[in-house]
């Protein structure tokens, strides 16, 4: 298969999605990168290679090539999971993605082991903080509408601002802008009204904070 230089670029957009699956899924997890371009050398990425003990430039496997069949008789989906050994005889839970190329033809694949021999305890390991602290760890909102994530980022901000002992109870509103400017909040349409009716304040006055915090001054705004 002859790939176009589009193709290329799509395959090659692929290589950070595998950095980025195997930071969060850990040492335990293989994740392979396939060009169907040339078999004989198909592997053009590979994280944590040492499971299976393939390197850049492997060829394709030939359950690779029996998944890819079966996807694309399904037609459907573009994915497949299922049970397999490595070449130590070792049990894997795997997955295969099929990655479409310029004119909708598969180009790639993206395939993904996990190594069930690992000891449970490594394996979670990379799910746990590595404090027994939660104080530490990022918390992500999830919302169902943008109320709710409103309601819930302000109440964020707010906590960390009242929390803080260094920030003067007249300068409390712009710390609080300026915690939700650094977050991209404006960015989303009516957020200056939303924060104004959440704050008990003007608009005015959340564009006067803005301001300040864009210019990085140091203005106090009643």
């Amino acid at each position: 298969m002859i790939l176009s230089e589009v193709d290329h670029k799509i395959l090659e957009s692929y290589k950070t999605v595998l950095e980025g699956l195997a930071d969060y899924l850990g040492d335990g997890c293989e994740i392979a990168l396939h060009s169907l371009e040339d078999y004989d050398k198909s592997v053009i990425k590979i994280v944590n290679g040492h499971h299976t003990g393939r390197e850049v430039g492997a060829p394709i496997t030939n359950l690779a090539l029996d998944m890819l069949d079966k996807i694309k008789k399904d037609g459907a989906k573009f994915y497949i999971s299922y049970f397999a050994k490595n070449k130590r005889g070792n049990p894997i839970k795997s997955a295969t993605i099929a990655i479409k190329g310029e004119y909708e033809r598969i180009i790639g694949l993206l395939c993904i082991n996990i190594n069930l021999n690992m000891p449970m305890l490594d394996f979670l390991s990379v799910f746990l903080p590595n404090t027994p602290s939660n104080d530490q760890s990022t918390s992500e909102l999830f919302s169902n509408n943008r109320e709710t994530f409103f309601d819930d980022l302000l109440y964020q901000a707010k906590a960390a601002v009242d929390n803080d002992p260094s920030i003067k109870p007249s300068l409390h509103n712009r710390a609080i802008i300026e915690i939700l400017y650094q977050q991209g909040v404006f960015n989303m349409k009516n957020a200056v009204e939303h924060v104004a009716e959440l704050l008990e304040i003007s608009k005015n006055t959340v564009y006067l904070h803005l301001r300040s915090v864009k210019g990085n001054s140091s203005e106090t705004v009643e």
